[in-house]
């Protein structure tokens, strides 16, 4: 039997359903937020991989200024530094018959520069010790470079107006060996800067030879008074005050030179007590992953607050 229904009950059945029609087509149209992409926790400097390039330029074997490995030295630099999304040039010319090339990186636009250097050629002879030897460089050279190319991969450039330069120095280590002078391609590159382009540079830091698993690292006395004590302030604060000794030691002849004679604020990051220099045994037994780690986390920190006095 049939069941008439009433048209006022029909209509409110009818009403139901819509609402409960719309009410499921809202639901349905409901997204749940997705997880938010949390912030990328920011890079720091890693002293074991600093080590493997140190280990990386050893393997090359010597790399004296015109050889063949210190050309497959320059291009390993080059090529990290490119893919690490960094610019680059190269700065060639000739000494005493031998092809010399600077290898320059940076980021950041600008009317004004910071440079941050280190030497990647090594010595033709290990005269303190046995002169018909090749020093190997793995803290004389390979050290300061790793560095570099470590920072190269952590650090983020926050200076506005400013631009910061990796410079990678040939033909520094040859002093005094038939008839070379010491630091010949940093005071090239010091002598043409500008000359492609380069802004005027504000400040200039070398890091040399800082890799020694006994570190110690005095004021260097050539070195711009003010500026030294801003990055061992930050490595003090940063807990390396035992490695970062603020007292005057060694004074030096090294790539920082040029610039001081050129006007620039300049410092020299150099551990000079090492006994192992210009011998043999400058190998990548002698470095520490954790003394790379103090300089390069001090530099990281020191130039991401690094502002320019006008």
């Amino acid at each position: 039997m049939s069941t008439i229904i009433p048209i006022r009950i029909r209509i409110t059945l009818a009403l139901i359903g819509l609402l409960l029609l719309v009410s499921c087509s809202i639901q349905q149209r409901v997204v749940t937020p997705a997880n938010p992409t949390p912030t990328p926790e920011p890079l720091l400097f890693d002293g074991e991989r600093a080590y493997d390039w140190v280990q990386k330029q050893c393997d090359l074997g010597y790399r004296i200024t015109g050889s063949e490995a210190n050309r497959l030295a320059g291009d390993l630099i080059l090529a990290e530094l490119q893919d690490r999304g960094w610019n680059t040039a190269e700065q060639t010319f000739t000494y005493q018959a031998t092809p010399v090339r600077n290898l320059l990186a940076w980021q950041g636009e600008g009317t004004q520069a910071l440079l941050l250097g280190a030497h990647y050629d090594t010595r033709r002879a290990a005269d303190m010790e046995d002169p018909t030897i090749p020093v190997m460089g793995a803290n004389d050279g390979a050290s300061g470079v790793a560095v570099l190319l470590e920072l190269a991969r952590v650090l983020e450039w926050r200076a506005p107006e400013s631009r910061i330069y990796l410079a990678f120095f040939d033909a520094e280590d040859n002093g005094r060996l038939d008839g070379w002078e010491w630091i010949v391609g940093s005071t090239y590159m010091a002598e043409h800067w500008g000359k492609s382009g380069e802004p005027p540079l504000k400040a200039m830091i070398l890091v040399d030879m800082i890799g020694d698993a006994d570190q110690q690292l005095y004021y260097e006395g050539n070195s711009d008074a003010s500026l030294r004590q801003q990055i061992w302030s930050r490595a003090a604060d940063l807990g390396y005050d035992t490695r970062f000794i603020p007292e005057p030691r060694h004074t030096m002849i090294d790539d920082h030179v040029p610039f001081l004679q050129r006007g620039i604020p300049a410092v020299d990051i150099i551990d000079f007590d090492y006994p192992y220099w210009h011998t043999t045994q400058d190998t990548p037994d002698k470095v520490s992953a954790a003394s790379l780690t103090a300089v390069g986390h001090t530099l990281q920190i020191w130039l991401e607050n690094w502002m320019p006095q006008p």
